[in-house]
């Protein structure tokens, strides 16, 4: 029986909005309404919130849930729990976003249904994608952008426009990662030990890095856009998005 966990790594402090993830949300914290759609999700074990703030782990705690403290300092969300996922048993481990509060089950289960189907266990990675048709929008480096090969898996990432339209008459599919990972667990173990190459280095993109040592990615598409709070602004949003009833 394959064990699935999940994770969402909490950082107090965000350079756009800090303490974001400690705001209030319509009665309660957005961390809290991330960590209590992920459970009420009902696909997991086990949820932890990785974390290496006190206020966090106290917040979530007074709440009932599960807190993995973070020893050291780590640059990305997949370095901080692969260092949790050394202290907890788990075939696969999701990385759920800690400012995501309207985390949903659909697109979490269709990244558990691709190791299901994967019997051969060749697939290291699993992550999202939704299409993208507006070009002001595909230009902005601030989306991530994936190319996929026959199979749905990932070929590169990029800030930039990717496949790179010389012939305008060839119809191509745009697709912005939605950066939600499911790993094995030996992929995410693995993860710190991979040195950063070239190409991660320069777009800022740890997708890369397991693409560069030979691992295979495996991309779902889904139609659910993510409502992730990265400004005051953001937050406004899911406030009324909350008082509206829209989800």
């Amino acid at each position: 029986m394959m064990k699935v966990i999940a994770m969402i790594p909490a950082r107090l402090q965000a350079s756009r909005f800090p303490k974001k993830l400690l705001r209030d949300l319509c009665g309660k914290t957005v961390i809290t309404r991330t960590y209590e759609a992920t459970v009420n999700t009902g696909l997991f074990d086990e949820v932890y919130v990785v974390t290496d703030s006190d206020k966090i782990q106290a917040e979530i705690e007074a709440n009932g849930g599960k807190v993995i403290r973070s020893i050291k300092e780590h640059e990305c969300g997949s370095d901080r729990i692969s260092e949790a996922a050394n202290s907890v048993a788990g075939d696969i481990i999701i990385n759920v976003q800690g400012d995501e509060p309207f985390t949903r089950k659909e697109p979490l289960q269709d990244l558990i249904q691709v190791f299901k189907d994967d019997l051969q266990g060749d697939i290291a990675v699993a992550s999202l994608v939704h299409t993208m048709d507006d070009w002001e929008e595909i230009v902005n480096p601030n989306n991530v952008k994936v190319v996929l090969d026959a199979k749905n898996c990932a070929m590169y990432f990029s800030r930039a426009p990717i496949p790179h339209p010389r012939d305008t008459n060839v119809e191509v599919k745009f697709y912005k990662h939605i950066g939600i990972y499911a790993f094995r667990r030996f992929a995410l173990l693995n993860f710190p030990e991979m040195e950063m190459l070239q190409n991660e280095a320069t777009e800022k993109l740890e997708g890369i890095r397991f693409l560069e040592h030979g691992m295979k990615m495996k991309m779902v598409e889904t139609p659910f856009k993510a409502i992730g709070i990265d400004t005051p602004e953001d937050l406004q949003k899911a406030i009324h998005i909350i008082q509206d009833g829209q989800l």
